[in-house]
């Protein structure tokens, strides 16, 4: 198990986390004496509505609160990051002008947040045409990989919050990432597609990006009053063993809520279990080596 390997001593009485592991404390990231090259970390999942932009949003809060330089990327045509941390998106420049315009300097589209240290690259609808366009770009795979290069060296993460599809823009993200991070509601249906996606990865690793790596499977939306719930988060860790994180995301009113208002849980409600598990994910991502 992940906790022998860290050399973690487990006793008898260490209480159980829900996904069936001995439940640990992540410590304290350590400050950073410098920023940058950033880790980019694609959060993908051709299934809709599993928890992939509130995972964005508030897990780049929580890496920025551990004094981390983070950038999200909107991309995703429907813009939920965006207007979740309350930007709003009509009439300027957004991911969409980057990737038609490479030579476009990406400090003229970056706005930064209500979150000291968390900026963002915005989307909007315009970006649902950029398959159209890019389709027969040169290299075209390859393309947020070029606009990210020019500003990964001022942050320390770059979390890409991809549309449900398996599209080219997922490609584009999937190429330009160090690691993938696969948020999965904890309902059957949500397992069904994780297959497909896997060989997707595996695909971009063996023609685009070889040194891609999963960083981790989330469980979102866990309810544990109910078996379903249950169930599934067990077959879950049966699939794919170590890779699924420790930290478990529940299923809360409080998300809506934070959207609504513009701004990450960690904020808006910054005692709710909630915004402590992510808090907690942040620091288990760190502990995992996935984040500096």
């Amino acid at each position: 198990m992940a906790d022998k390997a860290r050399g973690t001593k487990i006793s008898s009485e260490t209480p159980m986390g829900p996904t069936g592991r001995p439940y640990q404390g992540f410590p304290t990231p350590p400050k950073l004496d410098s920023h940058g090259p950033a880790r980019i970390i694609a959060l993908c999942n051709q299934k809709g509505g599993v928890g992939k932009t509130t995972t964005t949003i508030n897990l780049a809060a929580s890496l920025a609160q551990y004094g981390r330089r983070v950038l999200a990327v909107d991309f995703d045509p429907q813009g939920a990051l965006s207007a979740g941390l309350g930007i709003p998106t009509h009439d300027i420049p957004t991911i969409y002008d980057l990737l038609l315009d490479t030579k476009r300097d990406p400090h003229e589209v970056i706005v930064p947040t209500s979150v000291e240290g968390l900026d963002v690259i915005p989307a909007n609808i315009d970006l649902s045409a950029a398959e159209v366009h890019l389709v027969n770009e040169v290299a075209r795979e390859t393309i947020l990989a070029r606009v990210l290069r020019k500003v990964s060296g001022e942050y320390d993460v770059i979390l890409i919050d991809c549309q449900p599809s398996l599209g080219l823009l997922t490609v584009n993200a999937l190429t330009a990432s160090h690691g993938v991070l696969i948020p999965l509601e904890c309902e059957f249906f949500a397992l069904r597609g994780v297959a497909l996606l896997i060989e997707t990865i595996d695909k971009v690793r063996d023609r685009l990006n070889p040194s891609i790596t999963l960083d981790g499977v989330l469980a979102t939306m866990y309810d544990p009053r109910t078996l379903h719930s249950r169930e599934v988060l067990e077959r879950v860790v049966e699939a794919f063993g170590d890779d699924v994180l420790e930290t478990v995301i529940g299923r809360t009113v409080k998300f809506p809520d934070a959207s609504v208002s513009g701004v990450p849980i960690t904020k808006f409600a910054p005692e709710h279990a909630a915004a402590q598990a992510y808090l907690r994910l942040a620091r288990e991502l760190v502990a995992r080596g996935a984040v500096a």
